[in-house]
C-alpha cells in the first residue's frame, strides 16, 4: 500500500493527469478483482461446507431408515400370522366352537399374540429442516424422495398406527377373559358373529397398516441404494 501510494504521489506531484488517472482505473480495477477472487473463494468455501453437510445428513438419513426397515420387517413379521388366524377364524370359527375348542383356542391366541405398530427415527430429517438446511441441498431428487418419505408415506404410517391401536385396544378388552384363561365362555350364534364381526374390523385396518408398512420398504429400499 505504501508502494501504491508514493506513485500517486509522484504522479500529482508531476501533475501527470493522465498517467495518474490511468492509474487510478488499474488501482480500482485490481481491487474489484481481489474483491471478486475473495467472494469466489468464500463462495468456494460455502460450497464445500454445504456438500459436506449434505453428506453427513444423507449418512444420517440412511442410518435412521436402516433402523426404520429393520423394525418395519419385524412388525410385518408378527403381523403376517395374525392374517392367516384371521382367515382361519373367519372360514372355521363357528364350526370348531362346536366341535374342537382347543384347535380354536390355538388359533386364537395366534391372533391375539402383541401388537407392534411402527414409529419412524427421525431425528436427521428433523434436524435438516429445522434450520430449512435441507431445501439448501444440490441432490434435489433425493431431497424430494426424503420429504416424500417423511411427509407423506410416514404420516399415513402414524395415522393408521393410531387407528390400528384403538381397534386392537377395544379388542383385547373386550376379549381380556379370553385371553387371559385360555378357556371359552359359552356364546351363541348372534356372540360368535359378533366376535368375528370385531376381529374382521381389526383385521382390515391391520391388512391395510401392511400394506403400507410394505410400499414404504419400497422407497427406503430406493433412499438407501442412492450414492
Amino acid at each position: 500500500m505504501k508502494f501504491f501510494r508514493k506513485i500517486r504521489f509522484d504522479l500529482v506531484g508531476r501533475k501527470q493527469t493522465a498517467k495518474y488517472l490511468g492509474y487510478a482505473v488499474g488501482e480500482i480495477v485490481l481491487v474489484v478483482i481481489g474483491i471478486l477472487i475473495a467472494l469466489q473463494i468464500n463462495n468456494w468455501n460455502e460450497a464445500r461446507k454445504q456438500a459436506i453437510e449434505e453428506e453427513q445428513f444423507i449418512a444420517g438419513i440412511k442410518n435412521d431408515l436402516r433402523q426404520d426397515r429393520d423394525y418395519i420387517e419385524l412388525v410385518i413379521k408378527i403381523a403376517e400370522p395374525r392374517i392367516e388366524a384371521y382367515k382361519r377364524l373367519n372360514q372355521e370359527l363357528p364350526e370348531l366352537y362346536d366341535t374342537d375348542r382347543e384347535a380354536l383356542t390355538q388359533i386364537f391366541r395366534n391372533y391375539f399374540v402383541s401388537q407392534r405398530t411402527f414409529y419412524p427415527i427421525s431425528g436427521s430429517f428433523q434436524s435438516a429442516i429445522s434450520g430449512n438446511e435441507i431445501n439448501k441441498y444440490r441432490n434435489k431428487d433425493v431431497t424430494r424422495a426424503i420429504i416424500k418419505l417423511y411427509n407423506s408415506t410416514y404420516a399415513r404410517l402414524l395415522d393408521n398406527a393410531e387407528l390400528l391401536d384403538a381397534r386392537w385396544g377395544y379388542l383385547t378388552r373386550k376379549y381380556s377373559h379370553e385371553r387371559r384363561t385360555g378357556e371359552w365362555r359359552e356364546l351363541n350364534p348372534e356372540q360368535i358373529s359378533e366376535l368375528l364381526d370385531d376381529i374382521h374390523h381389526h383385521y382390515i385396518q391391520l391388512e391395510w397398516y401392511v400394506a403400507i408398512l410394505k410400499d414404504s420398504l419400497v422407497e427406503i429400499d430406493a433412499l438407501l441404494q442412492e450414492n
